[in-house]
């Protein structure tokens, strides 16, 4: 299972810390150092079954400073992407990646559901 994170984010931290408590191993990979690629991005959100724009960290100041909240709509979806795998803090983490699904932020409801 790959857990992608900004080690800085309390909700990363409290998902790690859930991973952990749960005993379920993983890699982790930082998305400041290790952003996502376009393709890696385009297979998640296929697998994941959620809408492109549940991948954009809405909260982070650089979507917010980007002005993204307007710009977003009249983007093409290979435009999303290519913005999405230009910069890891435009990303909603964490992300979990594992054979069978892709989770996209953490609800420990739905990480119950997923991975115990």
């Amino acid at each position: 299972m790959l857990f992608i994170e900004y080690p800085r984010c309390t909700t990363c931290k409290r998902a790690k810390q859930w991973l952990l408590d749960h005993q379920i191993p993983f890699e982790d990979r930082n998305i400041t150092l290790q952003n996502p690629t376009e393709q890696e991005l385009r297979d998640w959100q296929a697998r994941s079954g959620l809408p492109l724009r549940r991948f954009f960290n809405t909260s982070g100041k650089l979507y917010q400073s980007m002005n993204l909240k307007e710009k977003l709509p009249t983007m093409t979806d290979e435009e999303q992407f290519a913005l999405l795998a230009s910069n890891g803090m435009i990303v909603k983490r964490p992300i979990v990646v594992t054979e069978d699904c892709v989770l996209v932020g953490f609800r420990p409801a739905e990480w119950e559901q997923a991975l115990l």
